[in-house]
């Protein structure tokens, strides 16, 4: 029911959308970290140990948070992941 309840109206704990933080992209609770810029660097090799050194606000579940939002949102991730490609 919990998953259902996330897909019926989009909310996702721990992730926060506002359209004057990061161009209104999805990110972690009171942060501008925007979950694609996460996930960018977990493909690239980057650990999860690694992220919460340079990102030390951030917790575990902030990243349990973000992965989730990913699986949920894949679309959304890679057209993001793909235009911060394309501006550099």
């Amino acid at each position: 029911m919990k998953w259902l309840a996330r897909d019926v109206d989009d909310a996702f704990s721990g992730i926060e959308k506002n359209p004057k933080v990061m161009g209104g992209a999805a990110c972690l609770r009171q942060t501008r970290i925007p979950v694609w810029l996460l996930e960018q660097a977990r493909r690239q090799g980057v650990s999860e140990v690694d992220l919460l050194r340079n990102y030390p606000g951030l917790t575990a579940q902030d990243l349990v948070n973000g992965w989730e939002y990913v699986g949920s949102h894949k679309e959304e991730i890679e057209n993001k992941i793909r235009e911060n490609e394309a501006e550099d």
